[in-house]
């Protein structure tokens, strides 16, 4: 299966991603992930993406598109992939239609109050990447995986954040539209658990159709 998942920072799609992983065995491809080992490797190419992520604005479609192509060549990607953070834009969709057909979008939908209470408390961890909150039970500081200190991203403060809220309030509707009927949405309004059920339903049907 090829599968996109739309929603705003902090809806937890990631979280979604990880749980359809583990049971579909596809492999889960975010952009963020991907800019974030290049900007790991200090080049010229890794500062500009840095100083462009850090002020929450978006990485140029013809840099975003080749990263992600030069992924989905590799072998894990032969069954099928979840796109978590791509496309964003109605452009970006545009041209992975030229690249490759999907066959579905998993919309992941929750008020923009709370995702932006979910986004300034939000922690990560700098030797796993592991993603943790300051309002989750048991939270410490420290990553509940490795044990390393958690630290707030540059794109998780305020300033950014409404940015990046922005932009995706703007680009979503005509994503949206683009897909149609391969969209299914699903609120994340409630725990993990309860968001993936009706999504892994929808998925186990979708699997059994191809």
């Amino acid at each position: 299966m090829k599968l996109i998942l739309l929603g705003a920072a902090g809806s937890g799609k990631g979280t979604l991603a990880k749980k359809i992983t583990q049971d579909f065995g596809i492999p889960q491809i975010s952009t963020g992930d991907l800019f974030r080992a290049i900007v790991k490797t200090e080049s010229e190419l890794g500062r500009k993406v840095k100083s462009l992520i850090d002020k929450g604005i978006l990485v140029p479609d013809e840099i975003t598109f080749e990263v992600l192509k030069d992924r989905l060549s590799q072998k894990d990607c032969k069954k099928g992939y979840i796109l978590d953070g791509y496309p964003r834009t109605l452009a970006q969709a545009q041209l992975l239609d030229k690249l490759t057909k999907v066959d579905a979008v998993i919309s992941v939908n929750l008020p923009f109050d709370e995702l932006e209470r979910r986004l300034v408390s939000r922690r990560q961890c700098a030797k796993c990447g592991d993603i943790d909150n300051v309002n989750y039970p048991g939270y410490t500081g420290k990553c509940r995986k490795c044990g390393e200190k958690l630290f707030q991203r540059d794109d998780d403060k305020p300033e950014a954040i409404k940015v990046r809220l922005e932009a995706y309030k703007k680009n979503n509707a005509p994503l949206v539209g683009f897909y149609g009927d391969k969209v299914f949405n699903v609120s994340s309004a409630g725990s993990p658990d309860e968001t993936y059920a009706p999504v892994k339903t929808f998925l186990k049907k979708l699997e059994e159709k191809n």
